[in-house]
C-alpha cells in the first residue's frame, strides 16, 4: 500500500472515530449541564461523585472492545474464520461475565458505593440513584461498546461513527426532556445516559440485519487464552479509564478538604471537559487501531510507521487548538456550568482549566503509544504506561503537590504526572524500535551453506 493509501485510511478511520468518541464522551458533558442548570451545585457534586462508576462501566467494556476487535482484527487478516468467531463468542461471555457483577452491585449497594465515594448527607441520595442506574444498565455500555469495536474492524468505520453520534444525541434530548419538562431530577440525568447505548446498539443493527458481519455467535465453550488476550490487549484501556476515575476520586477527596462541595462541583466542571478532550486522543488511537493491526498482521511495518506518524501529528495539532482554546475561554467555559453564578466556583473552575489541561499533549502521546503497543502485539509497555499514569505516580503526585501549594496543587498534579510518563512512554518506544531494528538485523544475515561437501 502507498503512503497516500495509508493517509487516506487513516484519514477514514480517525476521524470517524473522534467524531464518533467526542459524541459518546458528551453523555457525561451534558448531564454535567443540564444537572447544572437544573440542580446546582449539589447536584454538580453528585454527579462528578458519581463519575468514577461510569469509568468503570465504560473502561470494562472498552477493554473487552478493545482487546477482542485487536484480535478479531489480526486473525480475520489470517483468514481464520472459525478463530474470529470464537474471538466474539467469547468478548460476549467476558461481557455478560462482567455484567452480572455491575447490576447485583446497582441493586444491593448503591448507597455503600456513594458514600465510598465521598457523597455527605446532603448529596447522597442523589449520588446512590446515580451510580444505581448507570449499573443497572452496565449490560447496554458494555455490549454496545462490545460491538462499536467489532463493527469498526469489520470494516464500517462510519457505522460506529453514526451508533455514537446518535447516541449521544440522543442522550442530549433526553437529558433536556427528562430533567425540565418531566422533572425528574437526577434520575432524568441518568436514565438518559443509560437509554443512549440503546440507541446507539439500534443504529448498529443493520450491520447484522442485512448480514455485513464477517463475525458470529457460535457455539463455543469460554476459552481462558481468549479471555487472557482480550484482557491483555484491552488492559491498556481499562486502565486509561480507571485512572480517570481514579484521579477523579482522589481529587474529589482532596478538593473536599480544601473547599468542601463548591470545589467538588468546580471540578465536575474541569473534569468533564477533560472527558471530551481525551476523547479526541481516544478516539484517534481507537481509530487507529484496525488498520494498525491489519497491517502488522500482513507484515507491513512501512505502511504501521506512516500510520502511527500521522496519529502523533494530529495529536499535536488538537493540542494546540484545545488548549488555546480551553485558556482563552476558561471564563464563559466555568460560567456556563454555574448557574447559581457562585463567585468561588468560577475562581476555582477557571484556574483549573488554565493548569489542568497543559496536560493534553502528554496524555495525547501516551493514549495513543498505548494503543500502538497493543496493535502490535506489544502489550508490556502498554500496560507499565497505563499502570504508570494510572495509579503509580498521580497519587503520590496528587497528595504532594497539594500539600505544596494547595488547589493549584491539585491542578498541577495531572499535567506533572502526564509529562513523566510521557518521557517513559518515548523511552520504551525507543528500545521497542531498537530491539525490532536488531531482530529484523539478524533476520537478515545470510544463512551459511550447509550443502554436502560445503561444510566447515
Amino acid at each position: 500500500m502507498k503512503a497516500n493509501d495509508c493517509f487516506g485510511e487513516f484519514v477514514r478511520y480517525a476521524s470517524f472515530n473522534v467524531l464518533g468518541m467526542i459524541g459518546l464522551s458528551c453523555y457525561i458533558l451534558a448531564d454535567t449541564f443540564f444537572v447544572a442548570q437544573g440542580l446546582g451545585i449539589n447536584g454538580l457534586t453528585a454527579l462528578n461523585l458519581a463519575i468514577p462508576v461510569y469509568s468503570l462501566i465504560h473502561g470494562s467494556g472498552l477493554m473487552i472492545g478493545i482487546g477482542g476487535g485487536t484480535q478479531y482484527a489480526i486473525e480475520k487478516n489470517r483468514d481464520s474464520n472459525q478463530s474470529t468467531d470464537a474471538i466474539f463468542t467469547n468478548a460476549l461471555y467476558f461481557a455478560a461475565f462482567l455484567a452480572v457483577f455491575f447490576v447485583i452491585a446497582g441493586l444491593f449497594f448503591d448507597r455503600e458505593l456513594a458514600a465510598l465515594l465521598g457523597a455527605d448527607a446532603r448529596v447522597l441520595s442523589m449520588t446512590a440513584t446515580y451510580i444505581r442506574v448507570l449499573l443497572l444498565f452496565a449490560p447496554a455500555f458494555l455490549l454496545n461498546n462490545v460491538l462499536l469495536c467489532f463493527v469498526r474492524n469489520d470494516g464500517a468505520p462510519q457505522r460506529s461513527m453514526a451508533a455514537m453520534l446518535i447516541g449521544s444525541l440522543s442522550n442530549v434530548i433526553l437529558d433536556y426532556i427528562l430533567i425540565f419538562p418531566c422533572q425528574l431530577g437526577i434520575f432524568g440525568a441518568v436514565l438518559a445516559t443509560g437509554l443512549a447505548p440503546i440507541i446507539s446498539m439500534l443504529i448498529l443493527s443493520p450491520h447484522f440485519i442485512y448480514k455485513y458481519n464477517q463475525f458470529h455467535v457460535i457455539p463455543c465453550k469460554w476459552s481462558g487464552k481468549i479471555w487472557k488476550n482480550i484482557f491483555s490487549g484491552g488492559m491498556p484501556s481499562l486502565i486509561t479509564e480507571l485512572s480517570s476515575g481514579l484521579v477523579i476520586l482522589i481529587f474529589n477527596g482532596i478538593l473536599l478538604s480544601l473547599q468542601g462541595n463548591t470545589g467538588v462541583a468546580a471540578y465536575g466542571v474541569v473534569a468533564n471537559l477533560s472527558l471530551v478532550v481525551v476523547a479526541i486522543y481516544t478516539g484517534i488511537a481507537q481509530g487507529i487501531q484496525p488498520i494498525l493491526s491489519s497491517h502488522y498482521g500482513g507484515n507491513r511495518l512501512q505502511n504501521v510507521a506512516s500510520i502511527f506518524r500521522y496519529a502523533l501529528i494530529s495529536m499535536v495539532v488538537f493540542s494546540v487548538l484545545i488548549y488555546a482554546v480551553v485558556y482563552f475561554a476558561a471564563s464563559p467555559i466555568a460560567a456556563a456550568f454555574n448557574s447559581q453564578q457562585n463567585a468561588l466556583l468560577q475562581t476555582i473552575a477557571v484556574q483549573g482549566l488554565k493548569l489542568y489541561f497543559i496536560a493534553c499533549p502528554f496524555v495525547g502521546l501516551n493514549v495513543i503509544i498505548s494503543v500502538y503497543f497493543t496493535s502490535t502485539a506489544y502489550a508490556r509497555p502498554a500496560h507499565m504506561i497505563s499502570l504508570l499514569r494510572g495509579f503509580f505516580i498521580i497519587i503520590p503526585m496528587a497528595f504532594f503537590l497539594a500539600n505544596l501549594a494547595g488547589i493549584a496543587g491539585v491542578w498541577c498534579a495531572f499535567p506533572a504526572t502526564e509529562g513523566l510518563v510521557a518521557l517513559a512512554a518515548a523511552g520504551f518506544y525507543v528500545v521497542a524500535k531498537k530491539n525490532s531494528a536488531a531482530t529484523t538485523s539478524q533476520e537478515s544475515l545470510p544463512r551459511p551453506n550447509l550443502a554436502p561437501g560445503r561444510r566447515r
